[in-house]
């Protein structure tokens, strides 16, 4: 009788691997370009989904979350697989947006002006986060577009936090890897998980971060790190991206992001 109950249980396990191995797997990946005619600008998107849960959502027997990933500077919008694919196992809609044209201008740095400069650049995020909404809207229809996920590398964590600031009752969530300039949100009205390197080349601004008892009371997660800011993308090495799911996992689970030790390594990079 033991013997059986222990061969169940081991056979259960077996199930439970496959199942999350073959879920993994059967992701549905696609690059879409839209071109916003209002601002002469075309908009490419990758979007990444469980195919199971997509047949749900298109039979109208579930509503897919929506997570909108944004990528740092000169790291292109398909370099954060490892994030795409895990909010599409967890059943997500994971949106990732090229926010950066060959033709735009590098971004500067112009001390005194809102976030040195960075605004238009957020404010272009933000068009393009809309822009690629409304047209999945009528692709993907079953998804909660009210509701949103907002992830972000760098300068794409910035306009993450930027368009949170803007639209708090479309946001569920934030996650921020190590952006620099836009100051979290304290109201408490949605949950924010940011990882933090150990940098020397790249430094958060003042009053981007706020103190301990401040982001314990708004539901802020911070966690350390000891990453450099450029590994935080498909680039970096295998480490990095696991303790990232990780933390990422426990997060959306709800429970604590915990901290991460992994010793710090130079890695030199634009922003």
């Amino acid at each position: 009788m033991t013997r059986g109950i222990t061969v169940l249980l081991a056979l259960c396990v077996v199930s439970s691997v496959a199942y999350l191995t073959a879920s993994k797997w059967a992701i549905r990946h696609q690059t879409l370009t839209f071109f916003d005619t209002s601002r002469q600008r075309p908009v490419e998107i990758a979007i990444a989904v469980r195919r199971d849960k997509e047949m749900q959502a298109e039979a109208g027997l579930a509503e897919l979350p929506v997570a909108v990933l944004n990528h740092g500077n000169t790291v292109k919008f398909t370099e954060y697989s490892f994030l795409s694919n895990l909010f599409a196992v967890r059943g997500y809609l994971a949106v990732s947006i090229q926010h950066d044209l060959p033709s735009d201008a590098p971004l500067m740095t112009k001390v005194g002006e809102p976030y040195v400069g960075r605004l238009p650049v957020y404010q272009r995020g933000v068009a393009n986060i809309d822009f690629a909404i409304a047209k999945l809207k009528a692709i993907v229809p079953n998804a909660d577009y009210q509701h949103l996920t907002m992830v972000g590398h760098s300068n794409g964590g910035d306009i993450s936090m930027y368009y949170a600031q803007l639209h708090p009752d479309r946001i569920r969530r934030v996650v921020t890897l190590d952006n620099l300039r836009v100051p979290f949100m304290v109201d408490g009205r949605f949950k924010t998980l940011t990882f933090r390197s150990h940098d020397p080349v790249f430094k958060t601004d003042p009053g981007v971060i706020p103190a301990q008892d401040v982001c314990d009371k708004a539901g802020i997660t911070v966690v350390k790190t000891g990453f450099q800011h450029t590994e935080m993308s498909d680039r970096g090495p295998d480490a990095v991206k696991n303790a990232i799911a990780a933390s990422l996992d426990r997060f959306l689970d709800g429970q604590s992001a915990g901290q991460s030790s992994q010793p710090a390594r130079r890695v030199v990079a634009a922003r």
